[in-house]
């Protein structure tokens, strides 16, 4: 059985920022507090917990001292909260996060209504939310839903970062029809379109696709949508353990990748156990 591994699979520069400056905090600190999970990767943040870092879920439940904040960053409502109490911030919100965030605060100032293509459940896109005040928000999963955004004078539009280019060209091609102004910040991370486009390429070669990464991963599960698309028979898994030897009866050629915040560790393991199934 020969594997074909995507070159980029596993961490993104923005996770490998956020997982180190955790675990040196956890290190510095007797005991800290992240609010949410610091990256979708049940398995990591397991490894953190052991390592000391507890996940709250809001500011209230912080106790006296230190907070880091996850890469998907944290609202300006949550960020107030935090600073009005004089704790220590380790910030490890993602650069790329970041600049989204600036983005919607900039349009807000200059009197745009934002359009973010995102997935309006997601922590990262409630965040980049919350810094456009003042204005008229709309958030569109899909170009379909673009649709709905009626006629406005000026549109500016941005991106949770893990979304795809074609997404965010087609609801662009929309919006260009409901305002006589658009602005548009293309937020997407360069790393998840360089996956995108690795993942399409070995779906494309191989006789199965194994995606690896968190069920509550956005970009993995973007991954394992665009390989299912090309090849039906993907199959979305966080570990090893989840591997099935009837996937691969009569197969040749397995592709693996995985999302931005899915461990090396956890991608070997998956390798290991292909290998063993196919002997």
């Amino acid at each position: 059985m020969t594997i074909l591994l995507a070159r980029s699979a596993g961490f993104c520069f923005g996770v490998k920022r956020a997982t180190r400056m955790a675990f040196e905090a956890a290190e510095s600190h007797d005991g800290i507090c992240s609010l949410g999970p610091i990256i979708h990767s049940p398995q990591l943040v397991e490894k953190l917990e052991e390592k000391g870092v507890v996940v709250v879920d809001a500011v209230a439940d912080i106790p006296e001292g230190a907070v880091i904040i996850r890469s998907h960053g944290v609202t300006s409502g949550e960020l107030r909260e935090i600073n009005a109490r004089n704790l220590e911030v380790v910030d490890a919100t993602c650069p790329f996060v970041k600049s989204a965030q600036d983005h919607a605060a900039l349009l807000s100032r200059e009197g745009y209504v934002v359009v973010l293509v995102g997935e309006g459940e997601h922590p990262e896109v409630q965040g980049i939310l919350s810094y456009a005040e003042n204005t008229e928000v709309f958030v569109v999963g899909a170009p379909a839903d673009a649709e709905a955004i009626p006629r406005r004078k000026r549109l500016g539009l941005i991106a949770q970062t893990t979304q795809s280019f074609e997404t965010l060209r087609q609801v662009a091609d929309i919006c260009l029809k409901k305002c006589q102004e658009l602005r548009i910040f293309n937020t997407i991370c360069d790393a998840t379109s360089v996956r995108q486009e690795e993942a399409r390429d070995i779906a494309g070669k191989a006789e199965l696709v194994l995606v690896i990464g968190g069920f509550n991963s956005a970009n993995t599960t973007r991954l394992a949508q665009i390989c299912r698309e090309i090849q039906p028979r993907t199959y979305h898994i966080e570990t090893a353990e989840q591997l099935q030897s009837e996937w691969f009866k009569g197969i040749g050629i397995v592709g693996i990748t995985a999302g931005a915040s899915t461990p090396r560790w956890l991608i070997e393991d998956v390798i290991r156990g292909v290998e063993t199934l196919s002997n």
